[in-house]
Order: structure tokens, then sequence, then C-alpha cells
């Protein structure tokens, strides 16, 4: 059976009157380099009478501008693009020495065994409140301190002064509640030494740890939030892996894009199925940037398109823009189709 595919997708917006729109950035190419070869690919948006440009954001992104001159009653996005989904090893790929073995940082070892005493972590909104009026007041508890410390420490072993640099966005840490404690607490206590031992572990670990549920409302959970609900949509298990990621000293990212994948019917008939979806990816030394699907719990392969990979969740949003005050209705099509290749002689 041919791997090649045809994926028509729709996305249709409907306004109960004339609304003027704002500039719309549309974050729905896969990237050229991704492992997924892309044939073929096109984008068409109505109304026609706009403007379109295409470019290439500060993460390296391709995102298509749009700017509509009069109001509309409507807007309408079709991407069709032609992918091979010929299987491919996600871990045909080979580390840096360096970046063979891992080991968790002493000083965060230190803090989550003996600094932190987890009943006296406030929530998080409540901590940063009060980290906030101590810096005011000029006084440093010790709470504030550890976490500091924390943050320090999420230095990685493995990347040079250089990569450290231009990986800076990719690296920054949230602020540590009391479920993030217990668990990066309870991580570094077991976890494999072996690098890409350790990182497939924790991916699993997360996906048996946050069940999966579909949430169509907008925005992404905290990983504080994720790891108390013990439930949550792709992009908060991928936001909490992120998070955890980067405690541990990797440089993280966020991605969203499209899954394909093959499922059964109610009569037992295979199927592709298509979704937007987001994962998360670490740079590793040797390897480049190397994707985790924390809802499935394993490696990033040939059915993962990426389309925009970004520091955090909010800046890889697949449409994004400014409109007036209105009510808007919204709705989501996706076909696949197989393709048929001629044999080559």
């Amino acid at each position: 059976m041919s791997s090649y595919v045809m994926l028509t997708h729709q996305t249709r917006y409907r306004y109960d009157r004339p609304v003027f729109l704002g500039p719309q950035i549309i974050r729905l190419r896969p990237s050229p380099t991704d492992g997924t070869p892309v044939r073929a690919y096109a984008l068409r948006v109505e109304p026609s009478e706009c403007k379109q440009t295409w470019q290439c954001d500060r993460f390296g992104n391709h995102i298509a501008k749009v700017i509509f001159s009069e109001c509309v009653t409507s807007f309408d996005i079709m991407v069709r693009l032609e992918a091979d989904l010929t299987p491919r090893d996600p871990f045909d790929f080979t580390l840096a020495p360096v970046a063979r073995y891992w080991r968790p940082p002493a000083a965060l070892a230190a803090l989550l065994q003996n600094t932190l005493e987890l009943q006296n972590i406030p929530e998080p909104l409540l901590f940063q409140q009060q980290v906030m009026q101590q810096q005011q007041a000029g006084s440093i508890s010790v709470q504030h301190q550890a976490l500091a410390a924390l943050q320090a420490c999420a230095q990685s072993q493995f990347y040079t002064t250089e990569e450290q640099g231009e990986l800076e966005s990719y690296r920054s840490t949230s602020l540590v509640g009391p479920h993030l404690h217990a668990f990066l607490a309870d991580w570094v206590a077991k976890a494999p030494h072996d690098t890409l031992e350790m990182l497939v572990a924790l991916n699993r670990a997360l996906a048996a740890r946050v069940k999966y549920q579909v949430r169509l409302e907008p925005g992404v959970w905290s990983p504080e939030e994720t790891l108390s609900r013990g439930a949550g949509s792709c992009r908060d298990s991928a936001w909490l892996m992120i998070a955890v990621l980067r405690h541990l000293g990797f440089a993280a990212r966020f991605v969203s894009g499209y899954l394909i994948q093959s499922s059964q019917t109610a009569e037992g008939e295979e199927t592709l199925t298509c979704d937007l979806h987001a994962w998360a990816e670490a740079f590793l030394p040797g390897a480049g940037w190397i994707g985790f699907d924390t809802t499935s719990g394993l490696l990033a392969a040939q059915g993962h398109l990426p389309l925009a990979a970004t520091p955090s969740p909010e800046q890889a949003a697949p449409v994004s823009g400014l409109l007036d005050y209105c009510n808007a209705t919204f709705d989501v099509s996706m076909q696949l189709d197989r393709l048929v290749m001629p044999d080559v002689a």
C-alpha cells in the first residue's frame, strides 16, 4: 500500500455581522527539515480579496500573514498537502559522547531532598505573590532562596557556552509548585543515568500519570494544574513535559502539528485519521531536536508533522489575530486520501 497521503484541512469561521479582522497569522505549513517529507503544499484563504505573504518567524517557522482591507462575515482557510508516511525509526540518531549519560545536577538533587519541605510550599500563585512582596521589602525567604537555586541549577551539563546562548529561550524554568516538586523529587531519585533511557522512561511515566482528555476551551494548563488534575489535553501534557525537561537541564520546546495515524472503524477496517496535536522536543547534542509525544508515551515518528516549534504554547497557535467583538462559530474538517504512486522501473 502506498505510503503517500493527501491531506485536506479546512477551517471555517463565521461571524454574525461584518467584522474587521486585524492581521491574521497562520502557522499551518510543515517545516521542510522535518523527517516526514512533504512533496506538495498549498494554502488558500477566503475571501480572496486579501493580501497574503509568507514569512519566517524568529524561531524558524513558516508563517502566512493575511491582511483584509475590508470587513468580512467569514474567514476560511484550506490547506492541501502531500506527505510521505514511509515508516522511519525514531531512534535513528546518535548522541554526542558528552550527552550519552545524564546525572541530576547536584544542587537540584540536594534542594529536592533536603531544602524544600513540601508541606510548607504554598500554592504557586500565592507563592509568587509572596516572593514579589519579599523582593519589594528587600528580604528574601528561605523558600525564595531555594526556588532561585532550583532555577539556577537547571543549567545543562551537555551544552557548550555557544549552545547555551542559542538555546536560552528554550531553557527558562517556571515556578515550582508542590505537585511538580514532588514529581521531580521522585523522578530524580529513580531516574536511569543513560540519557536516552531516562528520557524514554520519563515520557512514558508522564503518559501514564496524565490521562488524555479532549479539551476544547482555549489556553494551556500550568504544569502544576495538569499534575494536580492527573489529566489534560495533548498541549497540557506537552507543556508539563517541557517544564520537567528544563528543570532536569535540557533545552525543550513546544511543538504544534498534524498527527496522522492508523485506526480501526467499527467494522474493523483500517483507516487513517488526522488531528491537530501537540508534543515536546528536547535538544540533544549530536542528534538535534528529538520529539516526545507525552500523550502516547512514544517518540515522534513519521506521523508527526510539525507546523510550529516555539518556546511557549501561545506562540505556536495554528491561527492567531485580532477581530472585532462578535458572535463567531468555528468548524474544522480533515480528509485523508491515500495516493497511488507509479512504480519506478
